[in-house]
């Protein structure tokens, strides 16, 4: 698949699906309000709502979890966690969470006041919700490129480091306590960041005094990335790309449901002693002692191994295989997707796919919902109704789970893609019906515009 790499992995245990009928699956998705969130899994054939948690463990993670220590404090399983974080990131300082998210509401608790800038290349959906929750203004800056769905550039993740400089100019290096980069930058269809970014965005940084972090959920994919891109990292490992990347920054945050290969879970990592205190001190309030954070031990034994596993090249070649032959089939057959592929999704251009449908009626939302009536395809919309007036563009993201799902999924997708295509001008839009704030395209509900 993909690329021409052999699988890097085999079926040792297989888990029944289903497609309802038609009637069915339409009647489903008025009841949840045509919101894909609201709908339940058995209603799902082929599900890429998300790739968070929802990848399939090794058998080493499944031995894993039998042997998970459930010590309340100082367990066997945190002290494997804790070592494989240490020594993937080179950061002495590690706290586990119960996902991403939390990580983010712990740390933007402790380092931000009201009216305080956070830079990222773009914010994802929790970290914006997150860095609002605290009263901060959330800045995006990714490079202009990034809003061309067509142009074929290796790093479209990238970060306007002119535009960092201006911001800081105009701000001032007080009102920013950090800055972040997304790695890969899921926003902005999964692109990834080069590593000469980093450098010169860390650079920046050291000038001004201000921290850098990483949201680094797909960090695995990003080096490969890199490796596979960049000029001079070829012949380096991932592992050893990956210490390079985390050398550049102060601390990362992390959902290991992605490229921890866990089904939950999650850190903070950092090289400063005082604001790992403070980060403690408020995650003992929210998620628990230090050593657990809200897992059980044998999540933590899981994640240790999964850790290592995401750096794995054979691994990643057929991850991103996967995912760059699906985009290459959609585009064979006419359907606008966001170039390149990025390591985790494909993201349809759902404004181009749907052209009668404004801005305003949600184009995004709509083809979410035409692919699931047609066939049974769960996707989620990254656009106006998940960002608001902070979307740049309507996206459709097909968001493929690791380790699940084989060709003959993914071409189901294809063909159900085409079946809309050729229908598209019966697609109707959509209306708000319920539903308010940052992450509303959680729980909101829709109707079919008039």
């Amino acid at each position: 698949m993909g690329a021409g790499w052999p699988r890097a992995y085999k079926s040792k245990v297989v888990e029944p699906i289903r497609l309802p009928e038609r009637g069915e699956r339409e009647a489903r998705l008025v009841e949840a309000g045509h919101n894909v969130f609201r709908l339940e899994s058995n209603d799902i054939y082929v599900d890429l709502l998300t790739d968070s948690g929802t990848g399939a463990m090794s058998h080493a993670q499944w031995g894993a979890l039998m042997q998970g220590d459930e010590s309340y404090a100082g367990s066997r399983s945190f002290s494997a966690f804790r070592d494989t974080v240490r020594s993937i990131t080179g950061m002495d300082y590690v706290l586990p969470t119960h996902q991403g998210r939390a990580a983010e509401h712990v740390y933007f608790s402790t380092v931000l006041s009201r009216g305080d800038v956070v830079p990222n290349n773009t914010h994802f959906d929790t970290t914006r919700a997150n860095v609002l929750a605290q009263r901060g203004r959330p800045y995006d800056l990714p490079e202009a490129v990034a809003m061309d769905p067509d142009v074929d550039l290796p790093f479209k993740g990238n970060m306007d480091v002119d535009g960092l400089r201006s911001l800081i100019d105009e701000v001032g290096a007080r009102k920013i306590p950090v800055v972040f980069l997304t790695v890969t930058n899921n926003t902005a269809a999964g692109q990834p960041v080069s590593m000469a970014n980093v450098k010169a965005v860390a650079s920046v940084c050291r000038q001004h005094g201000i921290p850098l972090m990483l949201d680094a959920a797909r960090y695995g994919e990003n080096c490969f990335f890199v490796h596979q891109r960049e000029d001079g990292y070829a012949h380096h490992s991932i592992p050893d790309i990956a210490r390079e990347l985390f050398s550049l920054v102060d601390g990362c945050l992390m959902s290991a449901k992605k490229d921890g290969l866990g089904n939950i879970g999650g850190f903070i990592a950092l090289r400063d002693p005082e604001g790992f205190a403070r980060c403690r001190e408020k995650l003992i309030l929210t998620e628990g002692f230090p050593t657990y954070g809200g897992l059980a031990g044998r999540d933590l034994n899981a994640l240790a191994i999964g850790l290592r596993e995401a750096l794995e090249l054979p691994y990643l070649r057929e991850r991103v295989g996967q995912v760059r032959w699906l985009g290459e089939q959609l585009a064979e057959e006419g359907i606008p997707v966001y170039w390149p592929p990025g390591g985790h999704a494909v993201y349809v251009d759902a404004s181009r796919l749907l052209p009668h449908i404004p801005r305003e009626k949600y184009p995004g939302q709509s083809l979410v919902c035409a692919l699931y009536t047609e066939g049974g395809v769960r996707a989620v919309e990254v656009g106006s109704v998940m960002f608001g007036d902070a979307a740049r563009m309507e996206l459709v993201r097909l968001a493929i789970p690791r380790r699940v799902y084989c060709q003959e999924h993914l071409q189901w997708v294809v063909d159900t893609l085409c079946r809309v295509r050729d229908r598209k001008e019966t697609v109707p839009g959509m209306q708000l019906v319920e539903g308010q704030g940052p992450l509303r395209h959680f729980i909101a509900r829709f109707a079919p515009a008039d």
